[in-house]
């Protein structure tokens, strides 16, 4: 995987997590209602700092283990049964159109900073830590095949859907104006879902590649 590919990769299959439902969605409608626009990009600011030092610590906390072959491959493994059980969710839910985007804004967090406000959510969300022990745990491996500029080829493209999703969304909220129907999103996650199906098989055919 090149480094092109690596980004984009890493930017469409953030897109598939940014636009799920979650507490990042609601922090930023409610940050962005009642602090203004700004508030939106600061939340991503915090939370893409704390994936930052998450990344740096995986890194520097595995190092040579994490390229052993054995281990590559059972991280890809894990990581690409992940990533299916999450593709088959994606998919299933937004065909059957379970999944809103709702623009509905409750109370303001207001003695915390927006940044703060963005590692918080991120911390508090089980998902999130479960996402990085299996799937970005799998991408951190791919990655770091390619060395330093592997690891910020990817980090740019996951960090960057969360940017453009959530600056999104914020405009939204702030101008008080709906730029995208149901209808739409739920086709942008179908399209999201079936991308992480391919992926899913890739990392499983990687993971096997590493020990043959």
């Amino acid at each position: 995987m090149g480094l092109i590919t690596l980004f984009i990769s890493a930017l469409i299959m953030g897109f598939s997590g940014a636009m799920m439902p979650g507490p990042m969605l609601t922090a930023t409608i409610n940050e962005s209602y009642h602090r203004g626009f700004s508030a939106g990009p600061r939340i991503i600011v915090g939370h893409s700092f704390l994936e930052l030092i998450l990344v740096i610590g995986l890194i520097m906390g595995l190092g040579k283990f994490i390229l052993i072959n054995y281990v590559k491959t059972a991280i890809a493994l894990v990581g690409g049964l992940f990533l299916l059980w999450m593709a088959w969710g994606i998919i299933r839910d937004a065909g059957f159109n379970k999944i809103k985007l709702e623009m509905v804004a409750t109370g303001s967090t207001q003695k915390f900073q927006p940044e703060v406000v963005g590692i918080l959510t991120s911390l508090s969300n089980p998902y999130w830590t479960l996402w990085w022990a299996t799937i970005g745990l799998s991408y951190l491996v791919m990655a770091y095949d390619k060395g330093i500029l592997g690891l910020i080829a990817f980090y740019l493209g996951h960090i960057s859907s969360d940017f453009i999703w959530y600056t999104f969304i914020a405009l939204a909220v702030s101008s008080g104006k709906k730029y995208i129907s149901q209808k739409i999103y739920r086709f942008i996650l179908l399209i999201c879902g079936v991308f992480l199906f391919f992926l899913a098989i890739y990392f499983m055919y990687s993971g096997i590649i590493f020990i043959i």
